[in-house]
C-alpha cells in the first residue's frame, strides 16, 4: 500500500514539475522566441493560399510564399496607412472641438455660480469662515491639498499623453526590425511547411503525437473560431458605428467607430459602455437632436448584434460571460491592455484541454501509472 502511494507521489510530483518547467519556459522563452511563434501563425494562415497557388497554377512552394507575403505586406501597409491618417487627421479635428466643449462647460459654470442659491451659500460660507479662525488653517490646508492633487493629476495625464507619443516614436526601429524577422520566418516556414510536420512528427513519441493531434485540432477549432468570431463582431460593431457617425455628420467617425469597436470585446457592457454615457452627455450638453440620433444609432447596433451574433458565434466556443469577464480582469492585471485578449484566449485553450479529457488522463496517470 504504501509502494503504491509512494508511486503515485512521485508521478503527481512528476506532472507538477513538468507543468512548472513548461510555464517557466513559456514565461522567459517566448519574449526571445516570439518572432518566430508570429511567423509560424502567418505562415498558418496564409498556408491555404499558398497551397491553392501551388495546386493550381503549378507554382513552386517559395514562389507562392513569396507573391503570398508581399500582397499581404502591400495590403497591410495600404490599410494601416489610411487608418493612420484618418485618425490622425480626426484627433486634430476632436482637438479642436475640445476648446469648445471646455467654454460651453465655463459657461455652465458661470451661469450656475451667478444663481440666487449659490451666491447665499458662497456668502454664509464667508461669513462662517470670518466668524471662525480656528477653521482657516484646516480649510486654507484642505483647498491647497485639493489645488495640489488637480494639478498633479493634470500634469500626470500630460506627462502620460506625451510619453506615450515618445515611445511610439522610438519603438518604430524596433517593430520594423521585429516586422521583417516576422516575415522572414513566415517565408522559411511556409516554404519548408511539409518537411517541417514530417520532421516534428519524427522527433515526437507517437503516443505524445495522438494526443497533440488531437488537442491541436480541437483548439484549432476553438481557439481559431472564438478569434474570428470575435473579429467579425467587432468590426461588424465598427463599421456600424462609423458609418451611422458619418451618416449623422460627426466629424471624427472613424476613430470612435475604431474605439467603440475595440470596447465591445467587454461581454455584456460592450458598446452600451461606450455609447449610453456619451448619449446622456449630448442630452445634458443640449444637443437633444445628437442624442436622438446616436440614440436610434444604438438601437440599430443592438438589433444587428443580435441578429449576426448567434450565426457568428455559431462555430466558435461559446464562453460563458462570467468566466470571460474574469479572465479579461485577470489578464488586463496581469498583461495590462493586451491581457484583454490573452485572458480569454487562456480560458478558451483550457476549456479545450478540458474537453480533450487531457487533466481526466493526467489524474488517471497519476492514480494509475501508465497504460
Amino acid at each position: 500500500m504504501d509502494r503504491v502511494i509512494w508511486k503515485r507521489i512521485w508521478r503527481a510530483a512528476l506532472v507538477i514539475s513538468l507543468l512548472v518547467v513548461f510555464v517557466l519556459a513559456v514565461i522567459y522563452v517566448t519574449p526571445l522566441v516570439y518572432p518566430f511563434l508570429l511567423g509560424w501563425l502567418l505562415a498558418y494562415a496564409i498556408n491555404p493560399i499558398v497551397n491553392l497557388l501551388n495546386r493550381k497554377l503549378k507554382l513552386p512552394r517559395w514562389i507562392g510564399v513569396s507573391i503570398t507575403l508581399v500582397v499581404f505586406v502591400i495590403a497591410m501597409l495600404t490599410i494601416v496607412s489610411a487608418l493612420v491618417t484618418r485618425i490622425v487627421v480626426e484627433i486634430i479635428t476632436l482637438s479642436k472641438s475640445l476648446s469648445n466643449s471646455i467654454d460651453w462647460w465655463r459657461d455652465q459654470f458661470e451661469f450656475l455660480m451667478n444663481k440666487p442659491e449659490i451666491q447665499n451659500l458662497i456668502e454664509n460660507l464667508t461669513s462662517f469662515y470670518q466668524d471662525n479662525p480656528n477653521y482657516q488653517e484646516t480649510i486654507n490646508s484642505r483647498i491647497s491639498d485639493t489645488a495640489n492633487l488637480v494639478a498633479q493629476t493634470s500634469t500626470n495625464i500630460v506627462t502620460f499623453f506625451l510619453n506615450g507619443i515618445v515611445s511610439i516614436i522610438t519603438s518604430l526601429p524596433n517593430v520594423a526590425t521585429i516586422s521583417v524577422v516576422v516575415l522572414l520566418a513566415a517565408f522559411f516556414i511556409s516554404k519548408d511547411w511539409h518537411r517541417l510536420g514530417k520532421r516534428t512528427s519524427a522527433w515526437l513519441p507517437q503516443g505524445i503525437m495522438q494526443s497533440t493531434t488531437i488537442v491541436w485540432g480541437d483548439l484549432k477549432k476553438a481557439l481559431f473560431g472564438y478569434l474570428r468570431a470575435q473579429f467579425i463582431m467587432i468590426s461588424i460593431t465598427a463599421v456600424v458605428v462609423t458609418v451611422g457617425l458619418l451618416i449623422i455628420g460627426v466629424h471624427y467617425a472613424i476613430t470612435i467607430g475604431m474605439l467603440i469597436g475595440l470596447v465591445d470585446l467587454l461581454p455584456y457592457l460592450g458598446v452600451g459602455a461606450a455609447m449610453i454615457p456619451w448619449i446622456l452627455y449630448t442630452f445634458i450638453y443640449g444637443d437633444v437632436t445628437l442624442g436622438i440620433e446616436l440614440s436610434i444609432l444604438y438601437g440599430v447596433i443592438l438589433v444587428a448584434r443580435q441578429t449576426l451574433e448567434p450565426k457568428v458565434l455559431a462555430s466558435s466556443v461559446g464562453l460563458e460571460a462570467l468566466p470571460t469577464l474574469i479572465s479579461m480582469f485577470v489578464g488586463l492585471k496581469l498583461f495590462g491592455v493586451l491581457g484583454l485578449i490573452i485572458g480569454p484566449v487562456s480560458l478558451v485553450i483550457l476549456t479545450t484541454i478540458h474537453k480533450a479529457n487531457v487533466f481526466r488522463d493526467l489524474y488517471a496517470f497519476i492514480v494509475r501509472g501508465p497504460k
